[in-house]
C-alpha cells in the first residue's frame, strides 16, 4: 500500500475517535507528498530528517510538533508493516509551551468584522462569509474548526441555537446567542443563498459554494489583520506573526472572566459553567486565563487580599 493510501486509512481510522486533526493533516499529507517525490515508501529517521531540511525554517515549537504527528503516523505505520521505523523520541528536542494570548479590545474586534466585510471577491461572498465567521467566533468562543464544521440545520434561528456537533474529541453541545447576533445570522443566511442561487448545506462558504476550509479562514484573517494594523504587511500571501484567529476564542473567555471579577460574581460558581461553554474538558484548560492574562491575574490576586489588608489599603 502507498504512504498516501495508508494516510488515508489512519485519518480516518482517528476521525472516527473524535480528533479533528485539521492541521496534522496539512502537514502528514505535504510529508507524505515528499516521501513520494523521494521515491520513498516507507518511514525512516533519515527520511524524516531530509523532510525537516527541505521544509523550511520554523520555529522549534512547530517542528516539535509536527514531528510529533508523523512519529504517531510512524507508530501507526510499524503496527502494520515493521519495515516502517518508528521516529526516536527526542529527535526534535521540544517542550511544549502554550502560546501567550492575545487578548483583543472590543475596538480591535469590530474593526475585524468591518475590515472582513470588505475582502474583495467576484461575488461578494468572500467578505460576507468571513466577516459573518469571525463575528461568530468572537460572541460564542468557539473553535475555529467547530464554526467551519457547521451546516445550516445546525444553526436554529428560530431558537437562537447553535448546534455544535463536531466538538474537540467528538463532544457535542448545544450555544444559545444574542438576538443582535441571531440577527446577523440570519442576514447572512439570506444573503448567501440569493449569491448562491439555492440554500447551502454548508453554513460558512466559498465563492464557489464549497465550504469554507482552515486554510482559507487563517489566511483571511491573517490578511485583515495585516490591513488594520495588527500584524507586519508581508509579501507573497504569508501570514506573518501577531494576533491569531484562535486569540478571538481566547478574548471571549478572558472578558467573560474579567466581567465576573468587576460584577462581584463568584468565580468557582461560575467557571464550570464556562468550561462547559467552552468544551474544555477539565475546569483547570478555563483556569489557566488567570495567570495567562495580567489584567485577569489582577483582580483575581485582588479578591483574595486579607479583609484586614484590604481595609488598611482602603
Amino acid at each position: 500500500m502507498s504512504l498516501a493510501h495508508e494516510l488515508d486509512r489512519y485519518l480516518s481510522v482517528r476521525r472516527s475517535l473524535g480528533y479533528d486533526l485539521a492541521t496534522a493533516e496539512r502537514a502528514l499529507r505535504r510529508f507524505v507528498q515528499y516521501a513520494d517525490e523521494q521515491g520513498v515508501n516507507h518511514i525512516t529517521t533519515d527520511l524524516f530528517l531530509r523532510w525537516q531540511n527541505a521544509f523550511g525554517n520554523a520555529r522549534r515549537s512547530t517542528w516539535g510538533a509536527r514531528f510529533i504527528m508523523v512519529r504517531v503516523f510512524s507508530q501507526w505505520l510499524h503496527g502494520i508493516d515493521a519495515a516502517h521505523e518508528v521516529l526516536p523520541r527526542g529527535l526534535v528536542p521540544y517542550r511544549y509551551c502554550r502560546t501567550h494570548p492575545y487578548i483583543f479590545t472590543q475596538a480591535q474586534i469590530a474593526a475585524i468584522i468591518e475590515e472582513a466585510a470588505q475582502l474583495p471577491s467576484i461575488y461578494g461572498i468572500r467578505g460576507l462569509t468571513c466577516s459573518t465567521l469571525f463575528g461568530l467566533i468572537a460572541v460564542t468562543g468557539m473553535r475555529i474548526n467547530e464554526a467551519l464544521s457547521l451546516d445550516t440545520g445546525d444553526v436554529d434561528l428560530d431558537n437562537g441555537l447553535v448546534h455544535i456537533r463536531c466538538g474537540k474529541l467528538g463532544k457535542e453541545r448545544l450555544l444559545p446567542v444574542h438576538d443582535t447576533a441571531v440577527e446577523r445570522l440570519r442576514t447572512y443566511v439570506a444573503r448567501r443563498d440569493r449569491l448562491l442561487g439555492r440554500p447551502s448545506v454548508p453554513f460558512f462558504i466559498k465563492c464557489d459554494g464549497g465550504r469554507l476550509g482552515d486554510c482559507g479562514a487563517r489566511y483571511n484573517f491573517a490578511h485583515v489583520c495585516q490591513r488594520i494594523g495588527l500584524r507586519e504587511p508581508q509579501t507573497e500571501g504569508r501570514h506573518g506573526r501577531g494576533p491569531r484567529i484562535h486569540d478571538l476564542r481566547h478574548s471571549f473567555a478572558a472578558r467573560t472572566m474579567i466581567d465576573w471579577y468587576k460584577s462581584s460574581k463568584d468565580p468557582a460558581r461560575e467557571m464550570i459553567k464556562l468550561s462547559t461553554w467552552l468544551g474544555h474538558a477539565k475546569p483547570d484548560h478555563t483556569y489557566w486565563y488567570i495567570e495567562a492574562v495580567p489584567e485577569l491575574l489582577e483582580l483575581a490576586s485582588a479578591r483574595i487580599i486579607d479583609p484586614q489588608d484590604r481595609e488598611l489599603c482602603s
